[in-house]
């Protein structure tokens, strides 16, 4: 059974107004007070934000239930400095972002401008364990078409500075500002991802390894792959379900490899399509299909995930667990859609992020 651990990125509010406030210096330090080997909670680009980290588990109830005392206790941790937490992928509400001191931080402010000071923006990424390098680049390559799906399932971004984007995961668009980021050609090789990834660096555009942003890459400190398009999901259950289907999406790749069976080889420019379409539409409309890439309805895409995917989810015993996640997701929406009903039943953003503020908890 492969092992997955998530990563997730919180806003840190205020708990009345709802802006954003840049405390997490502050929350780190509590947090090193209380546990001073603490290794759960990191700090991020901005003071805005908070990330954590689960251990890996192989059992996703099991990792639902760490992915909830982890939300609780960067909530408790905040709550003591008169703030709150919230899984919200972008703020609804107007933000000059701070960013952390740190000379990476600042050497990413230096080099990219304004596109560094434009990304509070807040993700889940998924690491799933894999056997070596070289299967870790085979499943990468076999996966790509249908992390678009990952993106219309997590989608929950869709208010930016105090404005309606338009889209469901507008933290995708934000994020593809970076040089690395998006999706990338197919790899063939371990030895031709890593010869690529050197490339790069050397071109002194990016400062290092960590810096390779694809949609999906081999982690540099933990043999997996990490899975890196996701909104940060309002609901832990969501972000259980998309950690779910990655597993099963590497598992079925894996399998793929072994069995002899060659990636799809859909052109970089038509999987940034999908990825658009995603973001654009999350679950509300359609999405390009991973197999044809033209246009079809997201509960139809959703149906085809669940068939490419069915035996890793029942050999792993997630089957069940996940088409029903699948069929209440369709029918009470993510958390773009979330936001959007709060926003239709209040008229105010701030009260958008007040209410989400104890769905992050739930």
């Amino acid at each position: 059974m492969r092992t997955v651990g998530v990563e997730e990125e919180l806003l840190l509010v205020d708990p009345v107004t709802g802006e954003p406030k840049a405390s997490a210096a502050a929350v780190l330090a509590r947090a090193s007070l209380a546990d001073p080997g603490q290794d759960v909670f990191e700090k991020e680009l901005y003071g805005q934000m908070l990330e954590f980290a689960t251990q890996p588990q192989s059992d996703m109830a099991e990792l639902g239930e760490e992915i909830i005392r982890c939300r609780k206790e960067a909530a408790r941790l905040a709550g003591e400095l008169g703030c709150a937490v919230v899984a919200l992928a972008s703020s609804p509400l107007p933000v000059s972002p701070s960013i952390s001191v740190n000379p990476r931080y600042q050497w990413l402010a230096g080099q990219y401008g304004i596109a560094t000071r434009d990304q509070l923006v807040c993700g889940c990424h998924v690491h799933v364990a894999v056997e070596s390098d070289e299967e870790g680049v085979a499943v990468l390559d076999r996966m790509r078409p249908w992390l678009p799906v990952l993106v219309a399932i997590s989608a929950n971004s869709p208010f930016w500075q105090g404005s309606d984007t338009g889209y469901a995961s507008y933290r995708s668009r934000v994020w593809s500002r970076w040089p690395s980021a998006g999706p990338v050609e197919l790899f063939r090789s371990a030895e031709r991802y890593h010869r690529l990834v050197a490339d790069m660096v050397a071109t002194g555009v990016i400062l290092d390894e960590g810096m390779v942003y694809f949609d999906a890459r081999l982690a540099r400190r933990y043999p997996t792959v990490e899975i890196r398009v996701a909104d940060v999901c309002l609901r832990a259950r969501t972000a259980v379900l998309v950690a779910t289907l990655a597993r099963a999406l590497v598992e079925t790749a894996g399998r793929e490899w072994r069995g002899g069976r060659e990636p799809v080889d859909h052109g970089v420019g038509l999987q940034r399509l999908a990825a658009w379409q995603a973001a654009r539409s999350g679950l509300g409309g359609e999405l390009l299909d991973p197999g044809t890439l033209r246009p079809r309805a997201a509960p139809a895409v959703l149906d085809a995930l669940l068939a490419h995917t069915g035996d890793a989810l029942a050999g792993s015993g997630d089957l069940a667990a996940v088409e029903e996640g699948v069929e209440r997701l369709l029918r009470c929406g993510n958390g773009a859609e979330e936001q959007r009903e709060l926003l239709a039943g209040t008229g105010s953003l701030r009260d958008v992020v007040t209410g989400c503020v104890q769905r992050t908890q739930e």
